[in-house]
């Protein structure tokens, strides 16, 4: 069992355990300490613009170089960029300071390997029995064995000409108007740079961060100021990113929101047409809507379902070689082209749809009919009581006994907060709102 990692690597209120300078000091070492033995081990740092990275980031370099290995520090840069670059420099393992979609004075600290992907939940375990067992305590090398730092020049340069040559040669988006919604996070340079390269006419909002207006009534979490702009603007669409650019909401031209599920639909109905879907798979979470699987499944398609985190998701696509898979949330991970979710590869793998069908995102989205859905976030003293208590495990069952197929609740904890999130589907709109009314009195009235 897991003690400092969640679902998405260590998260937590930064200058507050675990995310001290002192945790984050002794973690950079435990990471520095499984490469020690290699030859030039080094270690790619990334951070998005929280308030808390510049401090996050000095005590990890701090720790990773007591230990005798290198840094490669690449500053500001989505996580994609850390995962690709991570490759791209043969470092030993990437590090990416972000909080993703969370609030300004949240932080997080999160490991992928040499070859991209994520850490996984047993070397996460490795580097927390490190971590805890002290292992690294008499590693202190000294003279010329301390690690160095080395800044990445033209690391961010690298991205952006692998993410454009992942379209076709003649690509282009003149004549395109777009709005990006940058969250004030990661992604608030070269997002807007990528844009304006591909020929767009491009619109840019909560594009200057200050280190604390990240995620703040922006991004992909908070879609309604990009809905806003594109219809003020007569845009032909957005993208709203969130604060580490893993992820993407899409706003169309009549100020409709296109979440994750619709994206994947939009491309996965693309590349069957095309024969380039393997096996008609797509892999999703338990979070997408039911009308997602109705539309693949209506043209031969097959929908495979994991747990909520898009490194689950990641481990399903490995594991069956599918080549596209994400969630509704935005993370849309296309594994020929990146190793992560990417909101910029999504974006512009989108357009390359929309270009390739000569129709319009409101169009193509409308292929999809989605399920009335209710997403409930409830704040909670103790997760592990809210599972335990008879009077809510009581009104569960009863409403999936009223649903009876056609629909469904799926309860679960969040990772990275102190949340239960409940995802509530009906075929009927009505119902789904006295279904959510009933749950959410019976939640609140027992104060757990």
């Amino acid at each position: 069992m897991k003690k400092l990692f969640g679902t998405d690597g260590i998260r937590g209120v930064a200058n507050r355990e675990p995310i001290t300078a002192e945790v984050a000091f002794h973690i950079g070492r435990t990471g520095a300490y499984l490469f020690k033995d290699k030859a030039d081990p080094k270690i790619l740092i990334g951070k998005d613009t929280r308030i808390s990275g510049d401090m996050l980031e000095a005590a990890l370099i701090a720790g990773i170089c007591s230990a005798g290995v290198d840094v490669l520090r690449v500053g500001i840069a989505p996580t994609p960029v850390v995962a690709y670059l991570t490759r791209t420099y043969h470092a030993n393992c990437g590090i990416v300071i972000s909080a993703s979609h969370n609030p300004f004075d949240h932080n997080g600290i999160k490991y992928i390997r040499g070859d991209g992907f994520k850490f996984s939940d047993s070397e996460e375990e490795e580097i927390e029995r490190i971590y805890f067992e002290n292992h690294s305590k008499d590693e202190w090398p000294t003279k010329k064995n301390i690690g160095r730092v080395k800044e990445s020049a033209g690391a961010i340069e690298k991205y952006i000409n692998y993410i454009k040559n992942t379209l076709p040669s003649k690509f282009t988006l003149k004549g395109y108007k777009i709005v990006l919604d940058c969250a004030n996070g990661a992604s608030f340079m070269i997002a807007p740079r990528v844009f304006a390269e591909l020929g767009a006419e491009m619109i840019a909002i909560n594009d200057k961060p200050n280190g604390v207006n990240i995620n703040f009534n922006c991004g992909s979490v908070h879609p309604a100021s990009l809905r806003k702009e594109v219809l003020r603007q007569k845009a032909d669409l957005g993208f709203s990113y969130d604060g580490d650019a893993d992820r993407v909401i899409a706003v169309d031209e009549k100020g409709n929101i296109v979440d994750g599920d619709q994206i994947m639909a939009i491309c996965a109905l693309n590349l069957i047409k095309k024969a380039q879907l393997p096996n008609k798979i797509v892999v999703t979470t338990l979070m997408s809507n039911i009308g997602f699987d109705k539309i693949i499944e209506k043209l031969g398609g097959k929908v495979i379902r994991t747990n909520v985190g898009d490194r689950y998701v990641l481990e399903m696509m490995n594991k069956i070689k599918a080549t596209l898979g994400g969630e509704q949330s935005g993370h849309i991970i296309f594994s020929q082209y990146s190793t992560t979710g990417d909101g910029l590869l999504t974006s512009l793998q989108l357009l390359k749809v929309l270009q390739e069908e000569e129709k319009s995102l409101s169009s193509l989205a409308s292929v999809m009919e989605k399920y009335p859905q209710a997403i409930l976030n409830l704040k909670v003293k103790n997760k592990t009581q809210f599972f335990k208590n008879i009077r809510i495990e009581k009104i569960i069952k009863k409403i999936e006994k009223e649903l009876n197929g056609k629909g469904r609740i799926f309860v679960r904890a969040s990772g990275t907060e102190p949340l239960i999130r409940i995802l509530l589907e009906a075929e009927d709109k009505d119902k789904l709102e006295r279904i959510s009314y009933d749950l959410r009195e019976v939640i609140e009235k027992e104060d757990i």
